[in-house]
């Protein structure tokens, strides 16, 4: 998607190496015994690349280390392992909803869907397709269908993912405080259960307490899931949030400074370094970095990163009227609180009221609990009622 009109700002071109033989970034060797085994297992696989259950289970190991290492190329490597199966319009159930998870990822909701759909057609008792279509319909919006698909979840899986499930939709529907208390209850009983699924459950925990303005138990619960899965991108972009709002960007800083290759994590450096005098230089640096990956993806025609371009365009290009339009791109889309935070945004800023309609429409329609909303359509009523906007 091309930002139109965006004033001030870098256009730099993707950078295109002459031959095959330049260098484009000097890696990290990572040794370690997780990376032996998976070399091992690739090498497996290229070997025999119709095993279907080797290529699964390499493809699962990708995905996981997609968000535990916060490097989007192990979505392609997933990909690639599936790469006997991956164009097939009905592959085997286990590969299909692999795709549908690596779909899930770059935000193609609608293929998505399909894939999952016919997962659970096949296979009524797969609790981990009936998770990934909730969150998928709770991205969308579809909260009735979502809260149904997490019901489903209880006789397939553990209590915990089923209230977390539940909790994720009842967060921004009206039913935050009853919610927050179940899953919390349902955390502290639910001992060993598995790293990744506490890790969930804390940082929906940590979000819940940061919408109704409980900042101290907020950061508690941030750092708890921190202290377990400190690289996990979606973590580190939510606290990195968290602390912007509350005028800490210095430690942000900190955070992620050996976390950029993300674009939402590099964004929110961008924004630290904006709020901290005497990083002109580093701000200019990350800012043209910011240009040039968001033009890449705009040629590429990859539209995952919307919210976070609309983002740029307003706190880091003063651009609120092309932010607007991103946003709105964004909205039509996913309808997160952060989504409904952006067009709000822009919207005050661009003074274009219309354009905020829907998302304030939606707050009334679903109720949804958020100090950061309310005092963005406490601005935008005063604003309109001055004739402002």
């Amino acid at each position: 998607m091309l930002c139109i009109g965006l004033a001030g700002s870098v256009q730099a071109a993707p950078y295109t190496p002459k031959d095959g033989s330049a260098v484009i970034e000097h890696l990290a060797r990572r040794a370690d015994a997780t990376q032996i085994e998976l070399r091992a297992l690739r090498a497996r696989l290229d070997a025999t690349p119709q095993d279907i259950a080797l290529a699964t289970s390499l493809a699962q190991r990708y995905i996981g280390l997609a968000r535990s290492e916060t490097d989007p190329r192990y979505l392609g490597y997933a990909q690639a392992a599936l790469a006997p199966w991956w164009r097939q319009t009905a592959p085997p159930p286990a590969v299909r909803l692999l795709r549908a998870t690596i779909l899930q990822s770059t935000h193609q909701f609608g293929a998505a869907l399909q894939d999952l759909d016919a997962v659970i057609a096949q296979e009524p008792a797969n609790g981990q397709a009936w998770l990934t279509r909730a969150t998928v319909l709770t991205v969308q919006g579809n909260y009735s269908k979502a809260t149904a698909d997490c019901a489903r979840l209880s006789a397939f899986t553990a209590q915990l993912v089923t209230v977390t499930c539940i909790a994720n939709v009842a967060g921004v529907t009206g039913r935050a405080a009853k919610s927050e208390q179940l899953l919390d209850l349902t955390l502290r009983r639910s001992t060993g259960a598995a790293p990744e699924m506490e890790s969930w459950a804390l940082t929906l925990l940590a979000e819940m307490a940061t919408r109704r303005g409980e900042t101290a138990l907020a950061e508690s619960r941030y750092r708890q899931a921190l202290a377990q899965h400190p690289r996990d991108s979606y973590l580190l972009g939510a606290y990195s949030d968290f602390l912007l709002d509350q005028q800490r960007p210095q430690e942000v800083i900190k955070l992620l400074k050996d976390q950029q290759r993300i674009d939402a994590l590099l964004l929110r450096y961008a924004l630290a370094l904006q709020a901290t005098p005497g990083q002109a230089a580093a701000l200019a640096t990350a800012t043209d970095e910011l240009t040039a990956r968001f033009n890449a993806a705009m040629q590429r025609g990859d539209t995952v990163h919307q919210r976070e371009q609309a983002r740029f365009a307003l706190l880091l290009q003063h651009d609120a009227r092309g932010a607007v339009q991103l946003a709105q791109k964004n909205w039509a889309i996913q309808k997160e609180v952060p989504d409904m935070r952006i067009l709000l945004e822009a919207a005050l800023a661009a003074r274009d009221y219309p354009a905020a309609a829907p998302v304030l429409e939606w707050i009334n329609v679903h109720q949804v609990e958020d100090v950061a909303l309310q005092a963005l359509v406490k601005k935008l009523g005063a604003a309109d009622q001055r004739g402002t906007v």
